[in-house]
């Protein structure tokens, strides 16, 4: 007979798969393809460990930085793509506040050489799609190294977009591209009102179908009791019996749900009183304490939903320089100013057959140059055609018009 482990009162799920916290992409789309990757050299560059561990506990600080009501679901992953994207054009204190931040374990060269190994170890993971994109407006000038560094550490692509000029049909094209990649789970990311001033948006999508390994029947799901801040709740629980891997550590259990193929699996982790997060530390003791144990398994099933404006959340952890007028994003371009927001949005369904999820974060970069309208050129008296060989001038053809409505 195995012995039963009840999982019903507030629940936080991690989903890991090896070095999945480091990021894995896969694109579905294929933007204008301007920057250059190159290999770097992969000496000094952090681990693939080392870049999980960063995400894992930059997610978790967003995390215990929302308000303690309500459900949150959100990728460390791709918040830390979207701003680390933003981080390999910032200068100065700047780039120094966001590295504390995003717990950066390397910078310069070695953290390229880090995060290329990691996108191109998992862009194979099965599953999991995960596009970057840098979208510029038409007229404003970027520095062609600052694109080929997003190329070689995030095989981020390119799009030019009228963001200053027609801000509605750039958040409509930058939307309906997220939407495809996220494959209709984020239909939007950005607003029209929101690039205003905008001169370049960082944009990460990610999304994930995996199946159980060992899915749960259906016949088994059952009402239950759930515990909340306000009261107690019904909700239908999945139910399993058998071998988990189990861990307990610091006043936190955790129990490892794989998905099929072994890449990926899911961590749910139940505080035994009222904490709300764990800290990094104790979750590196329970992924690592992790056991086959025999347990009786009730995990509530959900349908989750969430999105956020972050620039708040990463100012009151230390980011708060980004968002000033004082910020240095020179290495996007001499005319690159502040961050403007910082969007995120996820959604997780956590069901019998498995695991549906998407998330996308869109980072906003202000234009500091002045925008003059464009010329206008209208023939509207008398003017000369003249047509010519373009590599010798030899003239063909001379025109002068003096009415356009006779002959």
């Amino acid at each position: 007979m195995y012995a039963t482990r009840l999982l019903r009162c507030t629940l936080v799920v991690l989903l890991l798969g090896g070095t999945l916290a480091a990021s894995g992409r896969q694109h579905t789309a294929a933007p204008l393809a301007i920057g250059t990757a190159r290999p770097v050299a992969a000496t000094g560059a952090p681990s693939a460990a080392a870049l999980a561990g960063a995400d894992t506990g930059f997610g978790l600080a967003v995390l215990a930085a929302q308000p303690a009501e309500g459900n949150v679901v959100l990728s460390p992953e791709s918040l830390a793509s979207g701003l680390g994207m933003a981080y390999q054009g910032a200068r100065g204190p700047t780039a120094a506040a966001m590295a504390r931040v995003l717990r950066l374990p390397a910078t310069g060269e070695p953290l390229l050489a880090g995060l290329q190994r990691r996108t191109d170890a998992l862009r194979s993971t099965p599953g999991l799609q995960v596009c970057d994109t840098v979208w510029l407006d038409r007229r404003e000038q970027t520095r062609r190294d600052y694109l080929d560094r997003l190329a070689t550490g995030y095989r981020a692509g390119v799009r030019r977009v009228p963001l200053r000029s027609d801000p509605a049909a750039s958040a409509t094209s930058i939307n309906e591209t997220v939407s495809a990649q996220t494959k209709g789970r984020i239909p939007a990311i950005v607003s029209a009102d929101q690039l205003d001033g905008i001169g370049w948006v960082l944009t990460d999508a990610m999304a994930l179908d995996a199946r159980w390994q060992r899915p749960f029947r259906a016949t088994d799901t059952h009402p239950a009791a759930f515990r909340t801040a306000s009261g107690t709740v019904h909700a239908d629980f999945l139910h399993g019996d058998g071998s988990y891997r189990y861990a307990a550590a610091n006043g936190w259990q955790a129990v490892a749900l794989p998905y099929r193929g072994g890449r990926l699996e899911m961590l749910a982790l139940l505080p035994d009183g009222d904490q709300r997060v764990p800290t990094p530390a104790t979750l590196t003791a329970l992924t690592g304490g992790l056991h086959d144990t025999p347990l009786g398994l009730d995990l509530p099933k959900v349908n989750l939903s969430w999105s956020a404006g972050l620039s708040g959340t990463l100012s009151g952890l230390g980011m708060g320089v980004a968002f000033e007028p004082g910020a240095d994003f020179t290495g996007i371009s001499p005319d690159a100013g502040a961050l403007s927001f910082v969007a995120h949005r996820a959604t997780l369904s956590v069901a019998e057959k498995g695991t549906k999820a998407a998330a996308a974060t869109a980072v906003g970069v202000t234009a500091t140059s002045v925008q003059l309208p464009p010329r206008q050129v209208r023939f509207d008296h008398p003017y000369l055609m003249l047509i010519r060989d373009r590599h010798t001038g030899e003239p063909v053809l001379l025109a002068r018009v003096t009415d356009p409505t006779r002959s």
